[in-house]
């Protein structure tokens, strides 16, 4: 008796491990798994399509963004409650980044140029090299790259606070404060938030949200087999989404 129950435990071990362990796997091998908390797992009976727009879940709750007040390149003060009623997209760069931010802020501002007459999208930059992006210099950094949205703010304030809101409010990774030794670093990735403040996103296939979208590459950028394809064309598509809501 004892030997056929451990013939069934082994067996049923056996097709978890079939099963599920590849599912697991490839959520936490994808690089837009969100960090410092559970994502909300929906069952596969629900048969979700992978264009459909969910919540991000962080400890069973709905991941709200973070309260904010910062200073933008008009000199303005500008907090989350700016954005209340908006759909809007959220990143986090720095004006003498030479690398990632630059396809990124071309990207953004073509999805700017789109809903330049929606008063009700937006788009938040907060500037992670605080103390050389000042309002002036993001100003100038706004008009090199021909941004006329006026939702569209690029906000300066104390480092901490930054570096805080990219980390624990949004996870979207940047340095810490005890990591600032080798140079500035940030994600390529945009969040994407809706009229009520809460982060929105597509499935992975198996019913998980993709938090972000990978903002780095050229939307009309052609990639060889196995790179990195941009996510502008299917970002267009759910800001369309939310905001016909």
């Amino acid at each position: 008796m004892r030997k056929n129950t451990y013939i069934g435990i082994a067996f049923v071990v056996l097709i978890f491990g079939i099963i599920f362990i590849p599912k697991i796997f490839k959520r936490y091998a994808n690089d837009d798994v969100v960090r410092g908390g559970r994502m909300h797992a929906i069952g596969e009976s629900e048969e979700l399509s992978e264009d459909e727009l969910l919540y991000v879940m962080v400890n069973k709750k709905e991941k709200k963004v973070p309260a904010f007040k910062f200073i933008d390149q008009n000199k303005d003060t500008i907090s989350d409650k700016d954005y209340r009623g908006k759909v809007f997209l959220v990143e986090f760069f720095f004006t003498r980044c030479t690398d990632i931010c630059i396809p990124m802020n071309h990207n953004l501002q073509a999805i700017a140029k789109m809903y330049e007459e929606n008063p009700n999208f937006g788009i938040a930059s907060f500037s992670i090299d605080p103390e050389h992006d000042t309002p002036d210099v993001m100003k100038k950094y706004a008009e090199d790259y021909g941004v006329t949205n006026p939702n569209w703010h690029f906000m300066t304030g104390d480092r901490s606070d930054i570096l805080k809101l990219s980390n624990e409010g949004f996870y979207l990774a940047t340095n810490t404060e005890d990591d600032l030794d080798n140079g500035l670093y940030h994600s390529g990735l945009f969040a994407l938030i809706d009229q009520n403040g809460f982060i929105r996103s597509r499935s992975d296939g198996y019913g998980n949200p993709k938090p972000y979208y990978r903002g780095s590459v050229p939307m009309d950028a052609t990639v060889a087999e196995g790179e990195e394809a941009s996510e502008i064309d299917i970002l267009i598509e759910d800001i369309k989404k939310l905001l016909e809501k």
